[in-house]
């Protein structure tokens, strides 16, 4: 049977070989757990999840004692939320973000709002950016928190980081972004950018499933979290439970090799979506998102008058395509981040989200 052409990157992306064989010692031989160092088989296991650490540190411009190791970056999201609101709660029971937020975010601010915490979702224009202006006004004094991600997952828009980091820090809150889709594709740097905290994700960026990590700054200022997950102590008891080792070490292998290739795939996806958008653009198709700030291999374009789905279903079998989150693809809903842009529900319905690798 002949394999559809993927073009589906942002709801995950094909394990990288090179990392599959950094992992295999570590599903086999190399099977120790790394809290138990009374002998060799701990210490080897422990060494390399340190190792992985400073890999996926090095890639973000972070230390590596700031790196944390969780399930994903739906579990990131969930635990630095939580953390910071129950930890600061004392100064502050507010938490600013944004309506075109993933899931993952989306969801637990609501849970937070039903245990009491008050939450602004800031607008969006157009092009999915979020007004700087308005991200100062709904700042107050209350305000513990500031969320807002590093890419958009289904139409590609990349914020001012730096600029909101700016203002989020002029205040005393946390910065803290997910920034799953955007490590690994575009250059992330936490100081540069004054983010606080941050979520990632291996399965993004050619690296396993079930692992991702939480970067947390160690120093001006600090960032302290209450743990969501405790029994063990692991991961500076932030993040109890045995290390997933050949998840982790497969995370460090993914880091390690998007620092080395991450730029020139950067220019040439660029190039690919530029020349896929200047053909939909001449059969009538219209851009969702940022024409330019923007994922290299994001292209969310609309048919008019032609369902979504009903491309998608028609190439199936050469093309492997998606209409947005692969988080809530089952849903008939419309998509939240394009309703969100000022498109109608039937506009929202004719777009396509296509993701290159």
């Amino acid at each position: 049977m002949k394999t559809p052409v993927y073009l589906d990157n942002h709801s995950t992306t094909p394990l990288d070989r090179r990392v599959f064989d950094e992992m295999v010692p570590y599903m086999t031989e190399r099977f120790g757990n790394p809290s138990s160092m009374d002998h060799s088989f701990g210490h080897e296991a422990s060494v390399a999840v340190e190792d992985a650490r400073e890999m996926v540190a090095h890639l973000v411009g972070a230390r590596a004692d700031e790196i944390i190791f969780t399930s994903g970056a739906t579990e990131a999201n969930n635990m630095v939320l939580w953390g910071i609101m129950r930890k600061y709660a004392s100064l502050g029971d507010h938490l600013v973000t944004c309506v075109t937020e993933h899931k993952a975010v989306l969801d637990t601010v609501m849970q937070m709002e039903r245990a009491g915490k008050k939450v602004t979702r800031l607008p969006v224009d157009m092009n999915g950016m979020v007004d700087l202006g308005d991200l100062e006004d709904a700042i107050t004094q209350s305000t513990a928190a500031v969320s807002i991600m590093a890419a958009n997952n289904e139409i590609g828009t990349i914020p001012d980081m730096r600029g909101i980091g700016e203002i989020v820090h002029k205040t005393g809150a946390v910065f803290h972004t997910d920034a799953a889709q955007a490590v690994g594709h575009v250059e992330m740097d936490v100081e540069e950018m004054k983010i606080d905290v941050m979520s990632m994700s291996a399965h993004q960026m050619y690296g396993p499933k079930g692992v991702g990590a939480v970067y947390v700054r160690g120093m001006k200022p600090a960032v302290r979290l209450e743990p969501l997950i405790t029994g063990g102590g692991q991961e500076r008891n932030l993040r109890s439970g045995t290390q997933n080792v050949p998840g982790i070490v497969g995370f460090g292998k993914a880091a390690e090799l998007a620092r080395q290739h991450m730029i020139d795939e950067e220019r040439e996806q660029r190039a690919w979506t530029g020349r896929m958008h200047d053909r939909f653009a001449g059969a009538g198709a219209v851009l969702n998102g940022h024409p330019s700030s923007r994922l290299p291999h994001n292209l969310n374009v609309r048919f008019s008058g032609i369902e979504g789905k009903a491309v998608i279903n028609s190439v199936s079998d050469r093309v492997a395509i998606s209409a947005g989150s692969a988080c809530t693809t089952q849903s008939l809903e419309p998509s939240h981040v394009l309703l969100a842009l000022g498109l109608s529900e039937d506009e929202a319905h004719q777009s396509i989200r296509f993701g290159l690798g």
